[in-house]
């Protein structure tokens, strides 16, 4: 007989392995032949195929919660819970022969997928958390309104988890939308259909991006959903999610200890030298233990998004190796790939017996990874990176005029490029990478110039008030706002309606705001914040001349866009005339 086993219990995901183990083993004594789908994302395995399904004789579901059987419909299918089957593995299987029956419509969960409006539940997060993953929640709740479907969605921002999915939206819904720049947990989608896109992508198209998280959305095993046919795509943006997801990890450390060493510096800027004092204790707790976690946590988190929980401990120890070899932030992202793949190669490629099979994310895993990793950092890569990055930060804090200019113009265009999306996101990894080797002058230039857009924005919004709309004027005095928190998305509004005229005023702006920057030779401390920063004593030097730089560049953009705008049309009423 030819059987598949399909258990899925979320509540008990080792319930789910030691069933489909049990009912495997049972299986091979009576003779019978098997495949086993477990709906658990730390198992082994892939989905069940359609050849596999279609050859069955019969299907067995062990389940606690709600599945879909869908794709068994015409099947003979026998449905039980945990403590059934493990009562008695062999007889369970003869009497599900005796008593399985032909599936002749979809359970309660596919009923609600096949009738009644669609059901969506959404997780947003960027590596920020702050503006791409609030804007992208709020066009997908408008869109999901505008099209009558149900959606939930969950925001991952920098202030945690808000909304968080209830199990049994989860179980109800149809499809699992992911729109984030980094990776999340998605151990409880496990046997959910998921489809992935980015933020950006979900705050542009929201309409589109439900549509294809219906259609193209797959089922998840082994922690990733199925391919849809863009494979090469994904792979190709892999990479750069899981560097921006150790970004995201590494952020609050960054602001942590950059605020610290300027707390210390309000004491004097060499007060921290003399043990004892307040000063010195700042500097402790910032400069020699926030920033030293600074590369060992980038490393650990893009080894994470590699390989999930395995890869975090050789991650973090290749990150460390990173920073006392002198290899800094670029190091760290080497050392990150290394242990994350590592880790990934280890858990696909090296099989081991059932009984010791649990010992590998715990023992096998970390220890070979660890040792990979550590000794292609002290080997191979840590001596001619620590010497390439010396190099970066002597050219960087030797540099003349003209190479600092040149340096924040192209910083500056990067920002403005495309709003928050992959390019401006590279300027800004950078700088924040450059300031665990203190070098500071980039990250003031990058941030001076991700606020330029959208306060441009609302400046042409008064400047040309009768060239916008009512809900543009609306819209450029939130993009003040959230400009002056280095929130460049401000803009987003703006170029998604008329990119051709946007982006290149909101580019001469930020060019020549990274430029100034840089030739006022402005530091900064902190890698966010805004304007707000500057609130904070010495977490910026040169403060007035840099709000000029701001100033300077949100102007030429306003004034720019002011200009060249073209007015909105408005309809003319015509009054009949009389006779």
């Amino acid at each position: 007989m030819n059987l598949l086993i399909v258990t899925a219990c979320p509540n008990g995901m080792v319930t789910s392995v030691l069933t489909s183990r049990l009912l495997e083993a049972a299986a091979h004594r009576l003779g019978w032949s098997t495949a086993v789908e477990v709906h658990d994302p730390k198992a082994i395995g892939s989905p069940l195929t359609p050849a596999q399904i279609a050859n069955a004789d019969l299907v067995i579901v062990v389940k606690t919660g709600p599945l879909s059987l869908q794709r068994f419909i015409g099947k003979r299918v026998a449905q039980s819970t945990p403590s059934e089957a493990l009562l008695d593995p062999e007889g369970f299987l003869r009497s599900a022969a005796d008593t399985a029956s032909e599936l002749q419509q979809a359970d309660e969960a596919d009923a609600a997928h096949t009738s009644g409006k669609p059901k969506l539940v959404a997780i947003t997060a960027c590596p920020t958390g702050v503006a791409h993953t609030f804007m992208a929640a709020e066009a997908l709740q408008q869109a999901a309104v505008r099209k009558g479907y149900d959606l939930q969605v969950e925001t991952r921002g920098s202030v945690g988890a808000r909304n968080v999915l209830e199990a049994d939206a989860i179980a109800a819904a149809d499809v699992v939308l992911l729109a984030a720049d980094i990776e999340v947990d998605v151990a409880r989608f496990a046997g959910k259909r998921v489809f992935r896109c980015g933020t950006g992508v979900a705050l542009k198209q929201p309409d589109a991006t439900l549509d294809r998280a219906l259609e193209e959305g797959a089922v998840l095993a082994g922690g990733v959903a199925a391919s849809t046919g863009g494979e090469q795509k994904g792979e190709k943006t892999g990479v750069y999610k899981h560097l921006l997801t150790g970004v995201s990890y590494m952020l609050p450390m960054v602001v942590a200890g950059g605020l610290l060493i300027a707390l210390s510096f309000v004491f004097g800027i060499e007060a921290f030298k003399e043990e004892g004092t307040l000063a010195a204790a700042l500097m402790k707790i910032g400069g020699e233990t926030a920033f030293q976690l600074m590369v060992p946590l980038l490393a650990g988190y893009i080894a994470y998004s590699i390989a999930d929980r395995p890869g975090l401990a050789p991650g973090m120890i290749g990150g460390l190796l990173a920073g006392t070899l002198g290899a800094g932030f670029i190091g760290g992202i080497i050392a990150g790939f290394v242990a994350g793949y590592a880790a990934k190669a280890v858990s696909r490629w090296i099989p081991l017996p059932a009984s010791i099979e649990s010992l590998k994310p715990i023992l096998i895993i970390p220890l070979l990874a660890s040792l990979v990793t550590g000794l292609v950092m002290i080997y191979i890569v840590g001596t001619p990176v620590a010497k390439m990055l010396a190099g970066l930060t002597e050219f960087l804090d030797t540099m003349g005029t003209s190479n600092a200019i040149l340096l924040g113009l192209l910083l500056g265009t990067m920002m403005c490029v495309d709003l928050g999306g992959p390019v401006n996101k590279a300027a800004y990894a950078f700088s924040v990478g450059l300031l665990a080797s203190q070098s500071y002058a980039p990250m003031a230039a990058t941030m001076a110039a991700g606020m330029v857009p959208p306060i441009g924005m609302g400046i042409a919004t008064l400047l040309a008030r009768r060239k916008f709309a009512q809900t543009e004027r609306e819209a450029g005095k939130a993009a003040l706002v959230l400009g002056c928190c280095f929130i460049s998305e401000g803009a987003i509004p703006f170029a998604a309606k008329d990119p051709l005229r946007v982006i290149p005023a909101s580019i001469a702006g930020g060019a020549l705001t990274g430029a100034l920057s840089m030739a006022f030779g402005a530091k900064l401390l902190a890698p966010h914040g805004g304007l707000f920063v500057l609130l904070i004593p010495n977490a910026i030097n040169h403060a007035l001349l840099y709000l000029v730089a701001i100033l300077a560049g949100s102007l030429v953009t306003g004034v720019i866009y002011a200009v060249i705008k073209r007015p909105e049309t408005q309809p003319l009423a015509v009054g009949a005339t009389a006779s």
